[in-house]
């Protein structure tokens, strides 16, 4: 089974989330796989990956338009855990907004 997102044809957007955490995990990754959950309820969103080594995380999600990403960005829980993840949880972090207008796919 491949863990990488089964996206429509472009153009959507994907949001790149890169960061590097503190040596605090306290609910980090119950509080990660809530978020993914609850991402993938809302409206518009198509699908996540995500990586994680001892240093740096890539969590890349991917959304049918802009207003999407804005509501996901708004909404209570998420602002929660973007709150910990700043006081708590990051020692530092990039986000990347990106319109995606080409993709490929290769399988076995």
């Amino acid at each position: 089974m491949s863990r990488i997102a089964k996206t429509p044809q472009p153009p959507y957007y994907a949001v790149i989330f890169a960061s590097q955490q503190t040596k605090n995990d306290r609910g980090y990754g119950a509080m990660a796989e809530k978020m993914e959950e609850l991402a993938s309820q809302q409206k518009g969103f198509l699908g996540v990956e995500s990586a994680r080594d001892e240093g740096l995380g890539i969590t890349v999600s991917y959304w049918e338009s802009l207003e999407a990403i804005k509501n996901w960005k708004e909404h209570s829980a998420h602002q929660v855990a973007q709150d910990r993840g700043k006081k708590e949880w990051y020692q530092n972090f990039a986000l990347r907004v990106c319109k995606v207008e080409r993709d490929r796919f290769f399988e076995m």
